[in-house]
């Protein structure tokens, strides 16, 4: 006789304590069609359905015999997991057995796995990112030392190189509440602890809402932890997946006001010649910093790696005829993180390209005027004793406040006093903007542009598609063609 659903065994009802039920009607095994697990199993507890698929039929056969044995004994079976009586009770029993993981040692044992696979940018991101969310994993009695404080604790104790130290003295307060006033990382299951975990990526210390681009990075090295805590068993489910959060666009579009035309950007140049004390400019080492980026679309971490050695620049013809084009090799970027979070111990770590593999490289050709500015570079200050072609006086890398001061500087002098509150140019890295956007208003195709860049088309059509201009006059003038050839102009 074929086994089908119409023929369950099932035990008489009877009373249970609540929460479980002896109303059990057990299902045969029957085949899903599924390819990985064919064989589905059902039973039905109190009304409640419960099910399971397995890969083989002596798998779910015997699973089927461990729950009509369970019948047989009397048992009752809970409602919500549809479990018997014995087995909850021996993960109960086992649960109990083990002490619960606590949420500071977590966070330590967790960056210390992945430390030595991550970036330096990375782990300084997973580290504050878990900082913000252990403001809400802390026991708000009397004498919790401020949020502040908690926070620097928390990256600093995750750093594996100082497990088993003594904590900084402005710190050891924090850190020592903190090692006692945590919760178990299991306290993710309670709906007040875990509105307030949404809460804390979502604001800043002070109460301001974060940046869209700072609530999706700790969101996400959030939920990349709380999945290692369910593979580690540590959790059954990854609470973050039963929220529906909203989805927040992209909030990486370039602002079309930040955009240097082509006079403000040579004066922009020409004034970072002029910043420092009559013996001293600062400036003049960094104007071929600036150009780099405004005139071949490096990120400042790239212009920071570029070495000599990666620099094709020919010299000009002496006929007078065309200056030959240049190339920039691009095989090296010097990021800014903090010496904890590198392991040379220095504030810049020493990477390949962005999204690439380590060893690929990304060549840029350079227009004659930017040869011509990196050859009087070269002529006039030499290059660093690693080869680097940017340095600072001393001979060392060039350091993120120093190039900022000097634009900052430089912004002062090129721009009028009208627009020097404004976004025009805030940041060195609108340099890098305009020359994509120069780029694509030429008409080079969006590919292109995005090899040079490092970036994907798409994420250049996403972020300069408000800084093209004339491709809507062109549109118009396309359309007006057709509808002359249609006849339907008046």
């Amino acid at each position: 006789m074929s086994v089908t659903d119409e023929t369950p065994d099932r035990r008489p009802r009877g009373s249970a304590r609540p929460g479980y039920s002896l109303d059990v009607k057990l299902w045969k095994v029957t085949k899903t069609g599924r390819k990985s697990r064919p064989y589905r199993l059902r039973w039905v507890v109190g009304g409640q359905v419960h099910g399971e698929t397995y890969s083989t039929s002596a798998l779910a056969e015997s699973r089927r015999s461990e729950l009509w044995q369970a019948m047989r004994r009397g048992e009752a079976f809970r409602v919500d997991t549809g479990l018997p009586e014995s087995e909850v009770r021996a993960a109960d029993e086992a649960a109990a057995a083990v002490a619960p993981v606590r949420w500071f040692e977590f966070c330590r044992d967790y960056v210390g796995g992945r430390w030595q696979a991550s970036a330096a940018k990375s782990r300084e991101g997973m580290a504050d990112s878990l900082a913000a969310v252990t403001l809400a994993m802390v026991q708000r009695d009397d004498g919790v030392p401020p949020d502040e404080e908690l926070r620097l604790a928390v990256r600093w104790a995750v750093v594996p190189a100082n497990q088993g130290t003594e904590a900084p003295a402005e710190l050891k307060a924090a850190y020592d509440w903190l090692s006692t006033s945590d919760r178990p990382v299991t306290d993710l299951n309670r709906p007040e602890v875990f509105r307030d975990v949404q809460y804390r990526l979502s604001f800043r210390l002070d109460g301001v809402p974060a940046a869209g681009d700072t609530f999706r990075r700790r969101r996400r090295a959030l939920n990349t932890a709380l999945e290692y805590a369910v593979d580690a068993g540590i959790l059954a489910e990854n609470p973050l997946q039963r929220v529906r959060m909203k989805r927040l666009g992209a909030n990486d579009r370039v602002d079309p006001r930040v955009l240097v035309n082509a006079v403000q950007g040579r004066q922009l140049l020409t004034a970072v010649s002029y910043i420092g004390s009559w013996h001293r400019k600062r400036g003049r080492r960094l104007v071929a910093f600036y150009a780099v980026m405004y005139y071949a679309a490096l990120r400042p971490a790239e212009a920071v790696g570029l070495r000599l050695s990666d620099c094709y620049l020919p010299e000009p013809p002496e006929d007078g005829s065309e200056a030959p084009w240049g190339t920039l090799t691009l095989r090296e970027t010097r990021p800014v993180s903090g010496k904890q979070w590198t392991d040379s111990g220095e504030r810049h770590d020493r990477r390949g390209l962005k999204a690439r593999e380590a060893t690929e490289d990304r060549p840029v050709p350079i227009p004659p005027v930017l040869v011509a500015i990196l050859r009087e570079h070269i002529r006039t200050h030499g290059t660093a004793k690693d080869g680097r072609l940017f340095s600072n006086e001393r001979g060392d890398v060039v350091g993120t406040s120093s190039y900022w001061r000097v634009w900052e500087e430089a912004r002062a002098f090129a721009l009028p006093p009208e627009r020097v509150d404004s976004p025009l140019a805030g940041r060195p890295y609108d340099l890098r903007h305009a020359c994509i956007t120069r780029w694509l208003n030429a008409g080079v195709p969006i590919a292109e542009v995005a090899r040079r860049v490092g970036n994907s088309p798409e994420v250049i059509h996403r972020r300069y598609h408000g800084c093209i201009d004339g491709h809507e006059q062109a549109a118009n003038e396309k359309i007006t063609k057709a509808l002359e050839a249609d006849g339907d102009t008046a």
